[in-house]
């Protein structure tokens, strides 16, 4: 039997909100705040919160494009609170995973243990190395900080938390510490939609990733306003464009027949210095079986671009450079020059501006040099761009960590819309210096 999306969307209602009292918070929050730090050795986006009976503090990577909250429970997962996902139940079913239920096999493990009933079983992915495993979905309470939108409010206990029960091998290639994946993609499991659900907040979330390793950059989840240190209105000075729904996922095989959690935006053109880059312009639209388009990542420490988009920008960037020496590539980067005669700015090295033209009429995401160029030493700069292949199993363009740093993204889920900042450096501020970080 289907059940309609809204009727999911209502028991999932249900089942957080009677389930999800507020065990350290005296009145309803506005927001729910997440730091996110960056890890030097891998580039990874990271983040804590606390999980479990008792809780622990559990490391994860952030994962924009990602179904759910998954977490290694095959060694050291312990807890009184955990609860399975069972089959036919409510949660199941919206973690779509109602297909996928298999007898429990005792020598085998991985999460709250066998029960009388099926196993609801998914396949969480660590994206980072394109692995996937089975794992059962569970539930169990996570805290988490709030805030009234101006300054640090109390821990948010959520007791019946969706995740998925990984093996331990699906970790490998996280950073070190990190025993899982908090993904805020698309999903009706996802931590934006659960957290919203539960609190009745706004299906919408705030990203500010910082460029620094020693200083936090944050999500916020809920509606703005983000409390930066400056005296300019964020909401004022975002540019919005549409969030697209690819409707095939790409990501694994096993989930063939899905749309995919991930957030595209529709890119019609690149600029470099206001002239226009000739590509095949058909490589920027979603084709029918997925493939193409223009999607944001922070597992992707840099932008990856189809082989031949990647010729065409390197080739615009470099001829719009001509009067800086070029030298020697430095791995994984294509165009490498001489930091000697590029001088330096508010929003990073003075190089042409790189621009993503939307389809919308006049929309554009520029790109500073903080946010194109990257530093591999003293003396040497390299366009921080990255070739991802040739067209036919790929998108055409995925926008790295690194484009997004210091850039305020919101994503509103319900209207399927994303706003855009482009560099805070040039309104004198950072991601770091966003005043509420959580110490959950």
């Amino acid at each position: 039997m289907a059940f309609p999306t809204s009727l999911l969307l209502f028991l999932l209602c249900l089942f957080l909100s009677t389930s999800s009292s507020l065990a350290k918070s005296k009145t309803k929050p506005k927001q729910i705040v997440l730091p996110i730090y960056k890890d030097a050795s891998t580039l990874q986006y990271l983040t804590q919160i606390k999980q479990r009976t008792p809780l622990v503090p559990v490391h994860l990577t952030v994962d924009l494009g990602g179904r759910s909250l998954w977490t290694d429970c095959e060694h050291g997962y312990v807890s009184t609170s955990i609860r399975p996902g069972g089959c036919g139940t409510i949660q199941c079913r919206l973690a779509q995973a109602s297909k996928s239920c298999e007898p429990c096999n005792p020598e085998f493990p991985v999460g709250p243990g066998c029960t009388n009933a099926p196993t609801c079983w998914r396949f969480p992915e660590n994206t980072v190395t394109h692995y996937a495993s089975g794992g059962e979905l569970a539930s169990d309470i996570i805290t988490i900080n709030s805030t009234d939108g101006k300054s640090q409010g109390n821990v948010v206990a959520l007791p019946q938390f969706l995740f998925f029960c990984a093996l331990s091998t699906i970790t490998d290639g996280l950073a070190k510490g990190v025993t899982g994946m908090a993904g805020l993609g698309r999903t009706k499991i996802s931590f934006p939609v659960q957290l919203a659900t539960a609190l009745k907040l706004k299906r919408k979330f705030g990203l500010c990733l910082s460029s620094s390793t020693t200083s936090n950059g944050v999500v916020i989840f809920g509606n703005g306003p983000y409390n930066f240190p400056t005296t300019w209105n964020n909401s004022s000075f975002l540019t919005y464009t549409s969030l697209i729904i690819n409707k095939v996922n790409t990501e694994l095989r096993v989930l063939k027949g899905e749309a995919s959690a991930e957030y595209f935006i529709g890119v019609k053109s690149i600029k470099i210095r206001n002239r226009t880059v000739k590509l095949n312009t058909t490589l920027l639209q979603i084709n029918k079986i997925g493939f193409g388009g223009t999607k944001i990542s922070t597992v992707n420490p840099y932008t990856v671009l189809e082989t031949s988009i990647y010729n065409a920008v390197i080739k615009a960037f470099v001829n719009e450079l001509k009067n800086v020496t070029r030298v020697p590539s430095v791995a994984p980067f294509g165009a490498c020059f001489s930091s000697k005669n590029i001088r330096n700015t508010r929003v990073g090295p003075a190089v042409p501006n790189i621009d993503l033209v939307m389809e919308e009429n006049g929309v554009v995401w520029r790109m500073y040099g903080a946010n194109t160029m990257v530093r591999v030493n003293k003396d040497v700069l390299c366009l921080g761009f990255v070739d991802g292949g040739e067209p036919t199993y790929i998108n055409s363009i995925v926008i790295g960590g690194h484009q997004i740093e210091d850039n305020l993204l919101t994503f509103d889920i319900d209207k399927s819309r994303l706003g855009f900042s482009s560099s805070l450096l040039f309104r004198q501020t950072t991601c770091s210096n966003y005043r509420l970080t959580s110490n959950a």
